[in-house]
């Protein structure tokens, strides 16, 4: 079976500060000769000559009805990339082949006019992304209804909130029918109601035998949906695979699955700075203890504050939350401060976990918070002395349990759980 996309070689080179490969300043004085010929460099960062490689040799292929995430950190090439396979930019090298109507959702209000109500920018944009004015008039009704704009649809959307844009973009997009479908990271404009929908209407996509490209920094929603992913780094592709795979190596770079943490010099600055983190793990299920070591630095007169703890999976979901029974207060007094945490873990099943630092005098105010600095392992759980092959699906924490069975036609399946 021929591939539905086929990315070889991709690369894409920007000049900075260039307009069309000439000078501004030339540009500006009207001299219309080129300025002198950039010198490109293999790797991915600028240079002294203002040449940038966005991308460089991606290369991966996706089969007929596959539903893949593309991940990666803010400036990896995601939507570099996304912009190249829906051909509204080329690349610099290498070729895309995408044998199928494609409907790309990039930025919120593409192809929208201003000016025009919701129901003008409906036909409009169906008729940019390829659709027939007869098809656009049968699914107007379904389109309306998803975006839920009924009471504004002939306002126009110069009017309009970024979520209800995003919801009339993706609407139309989504009703097109095509082949492809090309999803950005545009859904976090969206409520969680409306993503829920949006996820809901790429399953259904999906589940028609219709391709998906999906990036987005919900880890969660790229498990539920994808069962592949490609992770990029620097705009290159670092790892391809099935999706849990990808996420795990995702979320464990940068030093997360690590015992200690030290602030970076060049963090923000906050009114309580995190300076440095180190964890131990102590004993063996279900008997595990963390001991984790904080230094905390009062740069500003603040409030009194607190400090707590999240452990989050290795998707990136939170498991549990560690929180002082009776609040070590932090003032302003000091400059410098030292807590010692003490975690009793529940039993949890096998598996990669994370640490997120937080400090700040309510929950709803935060001073500083370090995501993902620590991390640990639990390698086995206890499960009556068998091994059992636990999944993440049915939860991650293990709780004492005992069942008892009652034997005759009328048994009755008698349980006490514990947690």
């Amino acid at each position: 079976m021929k591939s539905i996309i086929e990315v070889d070689g991709i690369g894409k080179l920007y000049q900075l500060g260039r307009v069309g490969g000439f000078g501004f300043g030339r540009w500006l004085s009207g001299r219309k000769t080129p300025d002198s010929a950039p010198h490109t460099r293999s790797g991915h960062d600028g240079d002294s000559s203002g040449s940038f490689w966005a991308l460089r040799d991606i290369s991966f292929d996706v089969q007929p009805g596959e539903v893949v995430g593309l991940v990666g950190r803010n400036g990896a090439g995601k939507s570099t990339l996304l912009k190249v396979l829906s051909r509204i930019t080329e690349p610099t090298t290498g070729r895309a082949v995408l044998r199928g109507r494609v409907a790309s959702l990039l930025e919120v209000g593409t192809g929208f006019h201003p000016d025009l109500t919701g129901r003008e920018n409906i036909f409009l944009n169906g008729a940019i992304l390829g659709m027939k004015r007869a098809e656009i008039t049968r699914k107007f009704d379904e389109i309306v209804a998803f975006a839920e704009i009924g009471i504004f649809l002939d306002t126009p959307v110069k009017r309009y909130s970024s979520g209800m844009y995003v919801r009339l973009a993706f609407a139309v997009a989504a009703h097109l029918d095509p082949e492809i479908l090309v999803v950005d990271e545009v859904l976090a404009v969206g409520d969680a109601a409306f993503q829920k929908k949006c996820l809901g209407k790429m399953h259904y996509v999906a589940s028609r035998g219709r391709t998906v490209l999906f990036v987005s920094h919900n880890m969660g929603a790229v498990q539920t949906l994808c069962a592949k992913a490609v992770m990029l780094e620097d705009g290159r592709v670092a790892v391809a695979g099935e999706t849990r795979n990808v996420l795990t190596r995702y979320l464990q770079r940068g030093g997360e699955d690590s015992d200690k943490w030290t602030r970076d010099a060049k963090a923000e600055n906050a009114a309580i700075q995190f300076e440095r983190a180190n964890l131990q793990l102590e004993g063996k299920a279900p008997d595990q203890r963390l001991h984790v070591d904080l230094e905390l630095r009062s740069t500003s007169s603040h409030r009194p504050a607190f400090v707590a703890i999240d452990i989050l999976n290795s998707l990136g979901t939170g498991v549990m939350q560690a929180l002082p029974t009776v609040a070590p207060f932090l003032t302003a007094e000091n400059d410098r401060h030292i807590v010692h945490v003490t975690i009793d873990l529940p039993p949890l099943i096998p598996g990669h976990y994370l640490l997120t630092l937080w400090v700040g005098p309510h929950f709803s105010e935060t001073y500083n918070s370090v995501e993902r600095a620590l991390g640990f392992d639990v390698e086995q759980s206890p499960t009556c002395g068998r091994t059992f092959d636990h999944s993440p699906d049915h939860g991650y924490i293990v709780p004492e349990s005992t069942f008892d069975y009652v034997p005759g036609e009328a048994a009755t399946l008698q349980a006490t759980v514990t947690a």
